[in-house]
């Protein structure tokens, strides 16, 4: 499991990386270390979204003031899929449906109590798999490659 976060979203973090390894979960920490109110989540969230993208950890929690930095960031990995949640059904139902593997949280949005129960959520959802699923994930990875390769020329 990784996980990253910015200053926004550091002391969260922090929080829910305790809580992870309390629970028998391996975790990656990708920063930030401590506060520093002029850094920026992409030179921590790209980090651990590529990483999950070479399937050196399976699924990461991204985490900033918003959430939204975080996500706009780790979307641009080709091979993640990462959604801003805040609630426990799309925590679950975003990886059963759509094989979410990036769980984005608004450091200054959430408190810990809702945070640890989007990330139970997340962390004990599986991808169903179903067809229409697949179909549709299929599209979205289309988009992902080269013009050329999604065209077939």
């Amino acid at each position: 499991m990784g996980i990253a976060a910015d200053h926004g979203g550091v002391g969260l973090k922090e929080k829910v990386a305790v809580s992870l390894r309390a629970s028998g979960h391996e975790v990656v920490d990708f920063g930030a270390h401590g506060l520093d109110e002029n850094d920026d989540y992409p030179d921590y969230v790209i980090p651990m979204a590529q990483a999950i993208a070479r399937g050196d950890v399976n699924r990461g929690i991204a985490i900033c003031g918003s959430g939204v930095g975080a996500c706009v960031a780790a979307n641009k990995v080709p091979g993640v899929r990462a959604s801003l949640i805040s609630d426990a059904f799309s925590a679950h139902q975003g990886v059963e449906d759509d094989n979410m593997n990036v769980l984005c949280l608004g450091g200054r949005v959430i408190g810990d109590a809702l945070a640890g129960e989007l990330v139970r959520a997340f962390l004990t959802a599986r991808f169903t798999g179903a067809e229409r699923h697949r179909r549709r994930l299929a599209k979205v990875e289309a988009l992902e490659k080269p013009s050329n390769e999604s065209s077939g020329n």
